[in-house]
């Protein structure tokens, strides 16, 4: 998708599309009653199909940001507490942390301007297990998605606050219904 297409010349086109890729996830969780859980134009398209809509499709549709002037993939790191919640770090008898860094995102929902909550996703891998990412993107050419992904995408229940005006690009993938994690308590 290019910046501004189609005559709009606001200035803030990622704003713009994660503005629409939040409208439409709302459409969705609406018609499943759910309560918060290739190119953006047509990832948007395909989450409102038909099939969609009668709450059989998906319910997401993940992407990746570029930041401003270096235009490299921007990685977010978050801290979590280990088992999810406080509570469950307590029964388990430890306070431990885990760090998890992705650049893959789910716009949940706008703040002021253009600020949004975006959760972190990860990729599932083949056992089940989602690994979080701690390598930053190759130089070498080497992609930053496991080897062994299954082609689902695992919410993590983290969320990140980000001024969408500091990035200059936006790639969705295709949309998804992603795993809910052992780690997430399923809301931000």
């Amino acid at each position: 998708m290019s910046c501004c297409s189609h005559g709009k010349q606001s200035g803030e086109c990622v704003c713009d599309v994660v503005r629409k890729i939040v409208r439409a996830q709302n459409e969705v969780a609406a018609a499943q009653d759910d309560c918060c859980t290739t190119g953006c134009e047509n990832s948007i398209e395909q989450l409102l199909s038909p099939t969609t809509a009668n709450g059989n499709g998906p319910t997401t549709i993940p992407f990746l940001l570029y930041c401003k002037g270096d235009c490299d993939l921007f990685f977010a790191t978050a801290v979590a507490r280990n088992g999810g919640t406080p509570a469950a770090a307590a029964a388990n008898g430890n306070g431990v942390f885990d760090c998890v860094e992705t650049p893959v995102f789910k716009a949940k929902k706008f703040k002021k301007g253009c600020c949004v909550e975006l959760e972190l996703l990860l990729f599932e891998t083949a056992n089940g297990s989602h690994t979080p990412l701690f390598n930053t993107p190759s130089t070498n050419g080497d992609c930053f998605i496991p080897a062994n992904t299954t082609g689902n995408f695992v919410e993590t229940g983290i969320c990140i606050t980000v001024d969408l005006h500091c990035y200059c690009a936006i790639q969705c993938l295709d949309p998804v219904t992603p795993v809910v994690a052992p780690i997430s308590n399923g809301h931000c």
